[in-house]
């Protein structure tokens, strides 16, 4: 059964939902204009409408436990292929197309790094909350902190809040909120969305791939630290370190061209012994 998750709005405007915008970059993520814009923004309002302190704290616990399902990591991969583009439904490739993309472009310009091609395939693998039941505004799209003001580059920042209850909460309405300057974001409450639930997946199932990956998986859809420059006063100095390696990894995960399709037949022996190495077995989801 093919499950709705989108249009992603962190995903609409890459190629791999509109060929035609692979030619120029400038058109990636744009906000402003487009046919999907109106679905997008319902989206944002949605989501920041309803992201709340509370609401990530009872999503943690929900999903905390992982213990809806088990199974591998390729099973999670081909999972991704019962979710569909609600703005394109008829889409001619799988989904988890792009999560080979992802990795083999990042395989091709990092060849000695083999846990960073693993990262590639696994990024979007949060994505199977879609099929536990979630809606798309606390799957997908752009994350930011809970429990302080939204900073100026969170998409749609001035007109998609006001009814955001922890902003008439003195506790959770200060540039800081409920944080200390430069606490670090290990100790931010992230709104929630599957690349939250992929790194809590990741950390309780053990992986054992370096802390460089563990901050790719969190923040890559975290687009106002990582591209807009906001939120620095709650970043450590290791927050600073590994930024540049969430940039790096944004590049193939925004840019990949879906008109050259993996042969994932070819490719899946590769990505099963990095899997081995990294994360092997049946995991808990």
């Amino acid at each position: 059964m093919k499950v709705a998750v989108g249009p992603d709005p962190s995903l609409v405007y890459r190629p791999d939902v509109d060929p035609e915008a692979a030619k120029d970059k400038s058109s990636f993520r744009n906000y402003t204009s487009g046919p999907l814009l109106d679905r997008v923004f319902t989206t944002y309002k949605l989501m920041h409408t309803h992201q709340t302190v509370d609401f990530v704290r009872r999503k943690h616990a929900q999903f905390g436990g992982f213990s809806y399902k088990k199974m591998t990591i390729m099973e999670a991969v081909g999972m991704l292929d019962a979710l569909v583009d609600e703005s394109d439904p008829d889409v001619d490739f799988p989904n988890s197309f792009h999560a080979f993309q992802t990795a083999e472009g990042i395989r091709k310009a990092h060849p000695d790094k083999d846990w960073f091609h693993l990262v590639g395939l696994l990024h979007d693998l949060g994505k199977v909350l879609a099929l536990l039941g979630e809606p798309q505004w606390a799957v997908v799209g752009d994350t930011f902190p809970v429990g302080c003001r939204p900073q100026a580059s969170v998409v749609f920042c001035d007109s998609t809040f006001q009814d955001n209850p922890d902003l008439q909460d003195p506790r959770y309405s200060t540039e800081l909120g409920m944080y200390h300057p430069h606490c670090g974001l290990d100790k931010v409450l992230m709104s929630w969305g599957h690349d939250e639930y992929m790194y809590q997946m990741m950390k309780f199932n053990k992986f054992s791939l370096p802390l460089e990956a563990f901050y790719m998986i969190r923040f890559h859809s975290f687009y106002p630290w990582h591209t807009g420059g906001d939120y620095w006063q709650l970043c450590s100095q290791q927050d600073l370190a590994m930024l540049p390696w969430v940039q790096e990894f944004n590049k193939f995960d925004l840019y990949t061209k879906c008109s050259d399709l993996p042969d994932v037949d070819e490719l899946r022996p590769y990505y099963q012994e990095l899997i081995d190495k990294y994360c092997p077995g049946v995991l808990s989801w």
